[in-house]
């Protein structure tokens, strides 16, 4: 019979996946993308 992995130890590999999938999309944002995309429109009262 096969032992069940502990609570613990699955809740370490979700942070840890987590973590790695975090660093890596940060790596691929790019702000000037953000910036193009992210009209600001200003109204000016007379």
């Amino acid at each position: 019979m096969q032992r069940k992995p502990d609570l613990l130890w699955v809740l370490a590999l979700i942070l840890g996946l987590g973590i790695v999938t975090t660093g890596y999309t940060q790596s691929q944002w790019q702000p000037e993308q953000a910036e193009v995309s992210t009209p600001v429109i200003s109204l000016q009262a007379k």
